[in-house]
């Protein structure tokens, strides 16, 4: 498939080559594993480069011996030579080579040879004037690819020039990845990305098996349904390499926050524990692997929890509490999952809402701010509460912005009564009431009359417009 986008990184690693013809620059790449991190590298490498891969299942000899082949392969080392230490690795490395030097997958070396961090700070220092050489550490584990750079602990502390880290791809950037497959059912795209997200990898798989026809059921079946799915291990591939050995409270959390647990002390009582055993993983899954994030109100400081990796989301969803159903294939399972996604696709859909709105010039004015909102009936008795979709709003011109998102199709009095019952809901945003100007919108699969609704100030959008 062609490259899409990353324009933006490219350009960044291009000024940095450029920085490197003065002295040497050291830069990580990180980013959730299915991102694009080899991609983007390989498409920046020249045929000249050398492309270093770590294997957290090779002993520090056998990468060793590894590299060194690749070496005589670049005639850096002739065929006679032999290298039986990492000291002699980077000695030859640093006094011979010129260009741009990557390690992919660095934080493996954890596994491989601790001691390889405190050589390669040595080199790093005494070739800091070195000319035409840039190093790329790249890795999959944020909170293992920061020890190594930012603890001050660590040998490799403040060795770093340049940090990129590599997010999923927008949804108009997967858009130009179905151009490629020549797939233009929009219904189809938004299925499929409320379940893969902006990870390249996945829409690799899609032209892979020449997925056109039936494209979002056909996507079920070959990735997930079938025996031997493509996809029916990835996310437990996935997450044993991120985790390790403490797998169990991990997958705990994050089945109990795919089944609706937002908060800390909802999932302690799910899991039948004391908050404070889960604060410390809670945190790691957050801020180590990147896995969970915090949500948090567009209006008021409270927040909330929810999966970041829109597959994960998914597999936690629906496979990781019925594995035995799921791997025997259980017809039953099977419909009733079916059956249920469409409800999951409605909720993911916010999302795509959300970044249509973001790079929309027909939203009445520019934003500040966009996300979702919730709170409690301010005057009511009991614990009645409201949740808004989509705010956006503009801190100096007191501008905001209320949205409804539905994966339905609405004839014009659903419309009017959804925009109705929103109006209701925007009195208790505690906003700037008396000074803010308010508009109220709507985006469905289809609207019937949706012109109707925009004459009279509404902000209206069905698939048509994506």
């Amino acid at each position: 498939m062609k490259f899409v986008n990353r324009k933006s990184e490219l350009k960044t690693l291009a000024e940095i080559k450029e920085l490197s013809k003065q002295k040497l620059f050291t830069i990580t790449i990180w980013g959730l594993r299915r991102v694009g991190k080899t991609r983007l590298i390989l498409e920046f490498m020249k045929d000249e480069d050398l492309y270093l891969f770590v294997n957290k299942d090779k002993t520090s000899t056998g990468q060793l011996n590894e590299y060194v082949n690749i070496l005589k392969n670049k005639k850096i080392l002739n065929e006679f030579e032999t290298l039986n230490e990492w000291e002699d690795f980077f000695k030859v490395l640093f006094d011979r080579y010129e260009g741009v030097v990557t390690f992919d997958e660095f934080q493996n070396f954890l596994y491989v040879d601790r001691s390889l961090f405190g050589t390669l700070q040595k080199y790093v220092d005494l070739n800091e004037n070195k000319k035409n050489m840039t190093l790329i550490f790249s890795g999959s584990t944020a909170g293992l690819i920061q020890k190594l750079f930012l603890e001050s602990k660590e040998p490799l502390y403040g060795r770093l020039k340049r940090q990129i880290h590599l997010r999923p791809m927008s949804f108009k950037h997967i858009i130009k990845m179905y151009d490629e497959l020549d797939i233009t059912d929009i219904k189809d795209i938004i299925k499929t990305y409320a379940i893969f997200g902006g990870y390249p990898r996945y829409y690799v798989a899609i032209e892979d098996n020449n997925i056109k026809d039936n494209h979002f059921e056909k996507c079920l079946d070959i990735f997930f349904f079938v025996e031997n799915a493509t996809f029916e291990d990835e996310v437990m591939s996935i997450l044993s390499l991120e985790f390790g050995k403490r797998q169990g409270v991990y997958y705990d959390i994050l089945a109990s926050v795919a089944s609706g647990c937002t908060r800390i002390s909802e999932i302690a009582s799910a899991l039948r524990k004391k908050e404070t055993d889960l604060t410390r993983q809670i945190y790691e899954l957050v801020h180590n692997f990147n896995i969970l994030n915090y949500e948090k109100q567009i209006v008021g400081n409270k927040r909330v929890l929810y999966i970041d990796h829109p597959l994960m989301a998914f597999w936690f969803r629906f496979f990781y509490k019925n594995i035995s159903d799921y791997k025997r294939r259980d017809n039953r399972f099977i419909k009733n999952t079916k059956k249920e996604i469409n409800n999951y696709i409605g909720k993911r859909f916010e999302y795509v809402c959300k970044e249509f709105f973001i790079d929309n010039d027909k939203v009445p004015f520019k934003h500040h701010l966009i996300g979702r909102q919730w709170g409690k009936f301010k005057g009511h008795k009991g614990k009645n509460t409201y949740e808004i979709d989509i705010v956006a709003l503009n801190e100096d011109t007191k501008d905001i912005l209320f949205v409804e998102c539905k994966w339905k199709d609405l004839s014009l009095r659903q419309a009017e009564d959804i925009l109705r019952k929103l109006k209701e809901k925007s009195e208790f945003v505690d906003w700037n009431l008396k000074k803010r100007t308010e508009y109220f919108g709507i985006v469905a699969k289809k609207i019937e009359g949706k012109d109707e609704l925009r004459t009279k100030g509404f902000v209206v959008f069905d698939l048509d417009d994506f």
